[in-house]
């Protein structure tokens, strides 16, 4: 319970690698076509700060950074929070920004949006880059250019020095990518969110992270229920999972959800705009799955949803998903 008397979930925090401590479970802001009015979407995040969320997920591509921004300005003139630093706000860097001299005037918009002085962690949001003006997904093999890793990664390390990111990370990079920074780099990510549901569970690359210090966040943990511009339609057999919800007396979401946070070293960023199963979703630490049922879920069939083809050209840099996801599909 807060001091007026409403019940509050205390998530949990893990340390990253930069020292910094980030609650285990992130509240999503990207949605599928165009976001709610900034307003709209920013009472709906009140809410989830008023249940105990205080990691909020946002990004340049989402069009929600905004919303954030005014949420947070609510959240303290309401008393809900004390000061901004209560709060874990990440952002990712866009693809069309994805260039060593872009990358701090992309965090500086970014902090314009969300009335900030800093982001606790900015990510590159995907190691491709392309031309300015093109839309999330590429109309033609035209729009893609030469992603200089290290040369974009000089420039989050920057923006790490003048302390407008606290953390900086990667998202969807494969262990070839994350080689490449580690060996050449001065700072290592402290973050590599990737697609990560029990259809695609990443225990390679999790392993991976884990000798390095890397810590892996879960996007998009309870999987696609359906057809979306991002995968095919995904045939997944999720009734081992109904099975276990059912005999735990338990949602299906949490099941999942606690099945991620569980495995240790792995965060969760989930999203529900609807306050009854934000609350559901964030009930999740004071129960546990048994040895037996982590098994059952682990022998899920694999397979990834979000194949990232867009990015594939036999022109480009990566000329296969293969090559993309290094060796990882």
């Amino acid at each position: 319970m807060d001091e007026r008397g409403k019940k509050v979930v205390v998530i949990p925090e893990v340390v990253l690698n930069s020292g910094k401590k980030m609650p285990v479970l992130g509240f999503g802001t990207g949605v599928l076509g165009s976001p709610p009015p900034a307003q709209t979407l920013a009472l709906i995040l009140l809410d989830a700060i008023e249940l105990g969320y205080r990691h909020f997920d946002t990004a340049a591509l989402y069009g929600t950074e905004e919303a954030v921004g005014l949420a947070i300005t609510q959240a303290l003139d309401r008393g809900l929070i004390k000061t901004r630093d209560e709060l874990f706000i990440t952002s990712k860097l866009w693809c069309t920004d994805a260039h060593h001299d872009l990358v701090l005037p992309a965090l500086k918009l970014t902090l314009q949006r969300l009335g900030l002085e800093y982001v606790d962690l900015y990510l590159i949001h995907w190691p491709a880059r392309l031309k300015q003006g093109t839309p999330a997904i590429p109309n033609s093999k035209e729009d893609l250019l030469p992603f200089d890793i290290m040369g974009t990664w000089e420039a989050m390390e920057e923006c790490y020095r003048l302390g407008l990111a606290k953390s900086i990370g990667v998202s969807n990079f494969g262990t070839k990518k994350l080689s490449q920074i580690l060996d050449n780099g001065t700072i290592p990510p402290a973050v590599n969110q990737v697609e990560m549901n029990p259809s695609w569970q990443q225990g390679n690359l999790r392993d991976f992270c884990k000798g390095k210090g890397i810590h892996v966040t879960a996007w998009s943990p309870l999987g696609f229920y359906g057809a979306t511009s991002w995968a095919p339609k995904p045939w997944i057999d999720y009734g081992i999972i109904k099975d276990i919800a059912a005999a735990k007396g338990k949602s299906v979401a949490q099941v999942i959800l606690r099945s991620i946070i569980q495995q240790g070293e792995v965060s969760a960023i989930s999203r529900s705009f609807n306050k009854e199963r934000m609350m559901d979703n964030a009930q999740i630490f004071d129960w546990e799955l048994s040895e037996d049922e982590m098994n059952k879920i682990k022998e899920i069939p694999q397979r990834r949803l979000a194949v990232g083809d867009f990015f594939v050209s036999e022109e480009g840099q990566y000329k296969s998903v293969d090559d993309l996801w290094d060796g990882n599909p």
